[in-house]
């Protein structure tokens, strides 16, 4: 047997060649007992191919089964077997470390203890370095290694300061130190071998083979060839010693090893006695939540108290008895999972964001129970029926509830960093989201590399899809672009854009997705700076979180929710009604008629023109109804041919059937049509006989956004199971299809609710108060699908009278007063004003007083610069002081003169001279129409249009009237 302990993979960035899962399937094929991918100072694709282990493990022990049928009784011995082809490798995991003295030595995590240090030692170097970078001193290793095994790397001239420097570590760390015989295949090996071994015996040091493999296959090498010239901002052919000069640096067995070393082939059988000594396995890394224990209440009773709490908080006439029963389940089996801890951590979460007046709002499928609603997580009530709490907080799969809580989008920061403060740096980070090589950036960066010309690029963008389709039509649509499909670097080039198709390029952060640990988050895993001020990350993004079972706290942003927001307390301050998200009037039909009418110009989620076209026809009258429309106008639904059978079924056009009993308990909600992710799995467990355990694995190939999930691997599985179930071939290919739809965007149920909730919500606000809702959405840009001068326009046309801006009336924000009839009116605020600063807006307002006069009044009291007021004048906010736009524009350019003389320095009123008047001619309404789109992107003058209706109307010969 032998062991390869130091493997480059491609989350070395862009270095190594191969996914950590393809290495972990080379290791399985060739038969080597254990690998250790160590990434330069990072552990990012360690879960990668640890979750791969595991699944190969699955799949040796499925061989056998089918081979040699279910494995003896503990008690008894084991029957021979036969050898299965494939062994199971054992991941180590590991580092290599590359010091500032120039030092290399890949770090093997023995123990928990040594994993701890080497997640320290990582996240010390990433700590005091930019982003992406980590800086790491002999002197930060010599301050311990315990449970570490370290084999150093000699460079080719291993002499003088390295010697010195590799003696002070095998002093310091006796038995623990290594040094590595790797082949270089330059044609010099057996002579480096013996030197290194000479080497290694001044030192004292044991000696172990490794290939320190940059790809898992010789057919990488092409590949290798280009990520190197990416990384150095060249042509492949101008890589010079950098190329690689054959493909030899690969994944190697231990015969092949025996071979290359000759008469040091001992070091391999060292190496696989290293590996069998290091018994640390990721999967044994347990993750302790915060207790969150408070004035010696445990968590369990404190969270229970809260529950009830809440409840009559909700129910103040009294809860139903169904709701009471729910909660005192979902409590039992809370407690039976221990999760307690992190229901009240989203809870405390929650009640910060409430004390500062932060609108926020949970959603996901834990979110939507009896607890989260007590809790005030969230506002939907458990009434709609959308609520099933086991489907992903289970007993018997044990995995992690799931919560997502949406904040303000101008507010989030304040959560973000009040969970920084209450856990501290060390036990709080934000999860990282792996950038991938997807369309453009892959083709882009590959053809430069290649060195194709931009004008080539350019044209390759335009027919992007149409290369990678897998449609056969690659070499025509070359054609049709002027591009030669002969042309072998083309032809190389494209071959690579494919092969490139999700490798990972960098490690951004994650939208808001925190770990929270009960002791330190850097012994658990690495912390690193991230780009933004007063941000950190761990390496791992959710999928790795979620295959190592560790919970995520999402903290994410949603500008509607900062609409709402406001426009409650608009409502408040002129209304005088106070409305959350709970205490909204229910099921209003107003609402709903408004909603049918497709008149949805900003309201959440149904704003677009696919959701206007499809109101009108789903003719929403419920609740539940929305909930549909949120998920219904999707891709998944929409590739998996769900919209059109619904409607019909619906409109009463077809017939309403179920194959049988069992699937119409799980689609009768949706008229027989699958339309939520949670269906699909129902299907599956239901129609075609999956496990639990299958269940969850197709749940994770058609998880929103998945980037690499492919449920098409359950075909034959569902297929053979709805047959044996009695179901026709031609029904479960539909369901299947109707399934795999899902695998680009399913959406959930229980994330449709909370997301109906909203729906509502901004509907009943535009419905009541149009006037103040488009007020609100105006104080929340950027968001939303339309354009301020869209959102103007649809205001007055539900009758809203907006007022312009003026420098005596407006303020920072678009407020509402009073229009002299008892009703409202909008006055457009200064932030509309491109350009113009809010500090600036802020000055305009504290410096009013009585009201300026002039432009070299607001000059003279607000402080303002000749800049700033040459936009106020082209935003024409001086109309209601006289001045048209090109007298104000005319008087604050007149302010563009030298500082006056420091004898005159402080008379401001004498420091620049009165001119005389000027006769300016007057714009056009045209040009006054262009002016206002220009400085503010909207105009309460007639549209643009207008103006030019005479010529456009067939037999209208003169313009139409203002």
């Amino acid at each position: 047997m032998s062991a390869e302990l130091s493997i480059t993979s491609n989350f070395s960035f862009l270095h190594g060649a191969a996914h950590p899962e393809e290495y972990m399937e080379r290791a399985a094929a060739l038969g080597i007992e254990a690998i250790a991918i160590a990434d330069e100072n990072s552990v990012a694709g360690i879960v990668r191919a640890h979750t791969r282990m595991k699944e190969i493990a699955r799949e040796v022990a499925e061989r056998q089964h089918a081979l040699f049928g279910p494995p003896a009784p503990a008690h008894l011995p084991a029957p021979p077997r036969a050898p299965v082809a494939h062994c199971v490798p054992r991941l180590i995991p590991a580092a290599r470390l590359v010091l500032s003295e120039g030092m290399e030595a890949t770090a093997l995590a023995a123990t928990r203890a040594g994993w701890a240090r080497l997640c320290r030692l990582i996240s010390r170097g990433r700590l005091r370095a930019e982003k992406g970078a980590c800086r790491l001193h002999l002197a930060d290793l010599m301050e311990g290694a315990e449970g570490l095994e370290l084999i150093l790397h000699p460079p080719e001239d291993a002499s003088g300061a390295w010697e010195s420097q590799a003696r002070r570590l095998a002093r310091r760390f006796p038995g623990q130190c290594h040094l590595a015989l790797a082949p270089a295949y330059d044609g010099q090996d057996a002579a480096r071998f013996d030197r290194n071994a000479a080497l290694a015996e001044r030192l004292g040091l044991p000696t172990v083979a490794t290939a320190r493999p940059r790809m898992h296959h010789a057919r990488r090498r092409r590949m290798a060839d280009a990520l190197s010239a990416i990384r150095l901002g060249c042509r492949v052919e101008e890589l010079g010693r950098a190329a690689l000069a054959n493909a030899e640096q690969r994944l190697r067995s231990g015969p092949e090893m025996r071979r290359l070393l000759g008469p040091h082939e001992a070091a391999v059988d060292r190496a696989a006695a290293l590996a069998r000594t290091c018994t640390f396995d990721l999967g044994s890394l347990r993750y302790e939540y915060p207790s969150e224990i408070a004035e010696g209440e445990t968590a369990t009773d404190r969270l229970a108290r809260l529950a009830r709490a809440g409840l009559d908080w909700r129910y103040p006439h009294g809860a139903p008895e169904s709701v009471r029963r729910q909660l005192a389940h979902e409590l039992d089996l809370i407690g039976k999972l221990k999760y307690e801890p992190y229901f009240l951590t989203v809870r405390d979460i929650v009640a910060f964001a409430r004390s500062r007046g932060i609108l926020c709002q949970g959603r996901g499928s834990a979110a939507n129970s009896v607890v989260c609603y007590c809790l005030g997580v969230t506002s939907v009530s458990p009434e709609t029926g959308t609520m099933v709490f086991e489907r992903f907080v289970s007993e018997a799969r044990d995995e992690p509830p799931d919560i997502d809580v949406d904040f303000e989008h101008e507010r989030r920061e304040e959560v973000i960093q009040h969970i920084y403060d209450t856990y501290g740096r060390h036990r709080a980070g934000l999860c990282a989201t792996v950038i991938h090589y997807r369309g453009k950036r892959a083709l882009r960066e590959v053809g430069r590399a290649m060195g194709l010309s931009e004008d080539t690029l350019g044209a390759l963008s335009s027919q992007l899809w149409g290369f990678f389709g897998g449609d056969g039509l690659q070499d025509q649509r070359l054609r049709e672009i002027g591009l030669d499909p002969a042309d072998r670097r083309l032809r190389l080039t494209l071959d690579l854009v494919d092969e490139i198709q999700g490798f990972p390029r960098h490690l951004s952060q994650h939208v808001g997705g925190f770990i929270v640990t009960e002791g330190r988050l850097d012994e658990l895993v690495p912390v690193e700076n991230a780009t933004m001020e007063d941000r950190t990350v761990i390496c791992w993004d959710k999928d790795d979180i979620d295959a190592l079972g560790i919970l995520k706290v999402d903290v994410l942003s949603l500008g509607m929710l900062t609409c709402i927001r406001k426009a409650f307390d608009l409502v408040a301050q002129h209304e005088g009604a106070r409305h959350t998200l709970a205490t909204l009037p229910q099921e209003d039909p107003r609402v709903y008629d408004m909603l049918c009418r497709a008149d949805t110009i900003g309201v959440f989620q149904v704003e677009s023109r696919a959701q206007m076209n499809f109101l009108p026809r789903m003719k929403p009258r419920c609740f539940y109804d929305l909930v549909i429309e949120v998920a219904i106008i999707r891709p998944g639904p929409i590739q998996g041919d769900m919209v059109h059978p619904y409607i019909r079924r619906r409109n009463g056009e077809e017939e309403v059937s179920f194959p049988s009993d069992a699937l119409g308990r799980v689609l009768g909600k949706t008229l027989g049509v699958p339309l939520f992710q949670e269906q699909a799995m129902q299907i599956a467990i239901t129609g075609a006989g999956f496990t639990p355990d299958e269940a969850d694995r197709l749940r994770r190939s058609l998880a929103t956004f998945k980037k690499h999930g492919n449920v098409s691997e359950f075909r034959g599985r569902f297929l053979r199971g709805m047959a044996n179930n009695g179901y026709d071939a031609e029904f479960a290919e539909r369901c299947f299809s109707q399934i795999e739809g899902f695998g680009s965007y399913g959406f959930p149920e229980s994330h449709a609710a909370s997301f109906a909730l909203l729906v509502y919500a901004s509907a009943w606000i535009k419905r009541h108060h149009p006037g103040i809702f488009a007020c609100a959405l105006l104080n929340s840009q950027p968001m939303g699908f339309y354009a301020p001068s869209q959102i103007v326009r649809d205001a007055r046309a539900h009758g809203v009278t907006v007022r312009p801006v003026c420098i005596n009336a407006s303020a920072w924000d678009n407020v509402m007063e009073p229009d002299g009839t008892g009703g409202l009116a909008l006055r457009l605020g200064f932030r509309q004003i491109r350009g113009l600063a809010e500090e600036d807006a802020l000055w305009i307002s504290c410096a009013r007083g009585n009201g300026y006069r002039s432009v070299r009044d607001v000059w003279r009291r607000a402080g303002l610069g000749p800049a700033p007021l040459a936009r106020l004048a082209e935003a024409d906010v001086f109309a209601e002081l006289g001045l048209s736009r090109r007298e104000a524009l005319w008087e604050a350019k007149g302010l563009e003169a030298p500082a006056p003389l420091p004898l005159f320095a402080d008379d401001l009123e004498g420091g620049l001279p009165e001119e005389p008047a000027a006769q300016l001619p007057e714009m056009t309404e045209g040009e006054e129409i262009v002016e206002d789109f220009v400085a503010m992107r909207l105009t309460l003058r007639r549209h643009p249009v207008a103006l030019l209706r005479h010529i456009l109307t067939p037999g209208s010969g003169r313009p139409t009237p203002p």
